[in-house]
């Protein structure tokens, strides 16, 4: 029995919505991470793009667990010496979900020419709306 090797132009796409209400951020990024990746497909390949579109929505309404909403920070630096800034994920949470939880999954996925196409196919909304009913996402539950 031989080994099944996908072709790009053989990969099939489908949408799934994510709803992240009440649900722990990484949980969330975790299963978005094993969708854009595609790992979760029989015919999957390392070597191949064979991944999904994700919509994340309800990102406001995600949980992060113990103490990290006062304790977990967000680092990033201007390029200025002394240019470090640092954000606590509680203000990040209340101003900018979207990012924190595109920053999660981004986390999970490698910095590889594979990695950066299936962050193209992420969408994150911070409330329970999204523009994409037209491709007809299915709703996953775990």
């Amino acid at each position: 029995m031989s080994t099944f090797m996908p072709k790009a132009g053989q990969v099939t796409r489908k949408w799934y919505v994510l709803d992240a209400a009440g649900k722990p951020m990484g949980r969330i990024a975790a299963k978005a991470a094993v969708l854009l990746r595609g790992k979760h497909k029989p015919t999957f390949a390392p070597h191949v793009d064979c991944g999904d579109h994700v919509i994340i929505i309800n990102c406001a309404k995600a949980v992060l667990t113990g103490k990290k909403l006062d304790q977990k920070m967000y680092y990033r630096h201007t390029g200025w010496i002394g240019g470090l800034k640092e954000v606590k994920y509680s203000t990040l949470m209340a101003e900018r979900p979207e990012f924190a939880m595109q920053k999660a999954v981004n986390g999970m996925i490698p910095d590889t020419t594979i990695g950066r196409a299936a962050r193209a196919r992420l969408r994150v909304y911070a409330g329970a709306d999204h523009k994409h009913a037209a491709q007809k996402p299915e709703t996953l539950e775990f």
